[in-house]
């Protein structure tokens, strides 16, 4: 093999790990998000998202008038290094950084399923490549179970044509397919 071809052929499986390696820090499946796993712990965060920003929100620092809103968890946001929201992580135990993680909110188009199923698909993409378990709603939205990544997507009730805090019910064969996600979550629990 002449050296040219050993060269190219170098440079041509190079690409080909880099981009399998690209695509894996943005993969979504069941107990992974990227490179965050189950196993993966609070005092991980800041080597896996070194170039990246991350800001702790501490329930013992957060000025809540407690007699309105009971949400006890830490919460620490994952920004790009453009100031661009990427993650936000809850972890299981509050101010403890062995602790594991309970969720991660998706906030970059970037993160995808294997079945390419991100916050730019609709019910039509989720519903063609996932079985929706079960279907909750809320005064704004419907949330949709997804066992098979054991996440929940929660479109806006305004994507169904209803209005806001309405305490109506949703069916899984009210929601438009065209109606965009809002939220995506993936529980580690």
């Amino acid at each position: 093999m002449s050296f040219f071809k050993k060269i190219t052929y170098v440079f041509i499986v190079s690409i080909f790990f880099i981009q399998c390696a690209k695509k894996n820090n943005f993969l979504i499946e069941k107990g992974q998000v990227g490179s965050l796993t189950e196993k993966t712990t609070i005092k991980d965060l800041s080597s896996l998202f070194a170039k990246d920003s991350i800001v702790a929100i501490l329930y013992a620092d957060k000025e809540i008038d407690k007699r309105l809103f009971s949400v006890e968890n830490d919460q620490y946001l994952i920004f790009s290094k453009n100031g661009k929201l990427l993650l936000e992580i809850v972890p299981t135990n509050l101010n403890d950084k062995s602790s594991g993680i309970k969720s991660i909110q998706i906030f970059d188009n970037n993160y995808k399923t294997s079945k390419g199923i991100s916050l730019q698909s609709t019910f039509k993409d989720i519903k063609d490549h996932y079985q929706v378990n079960k279907v909750e709603t809320t005064l704004t939205s419907a949330t949709l179970f997804i066992d098979e990544l054991n996440a929940t997507i929660s479109i806006d009730k305004k994507e169904m044509g209803m209005n806001s805090f309405s305490r109506a019910e949703v069916a899984i064969d009210q929601i438009p397919d065209a109606a965009k996600i809002k939220y995506f979550t993936i529980w580690f629990n």
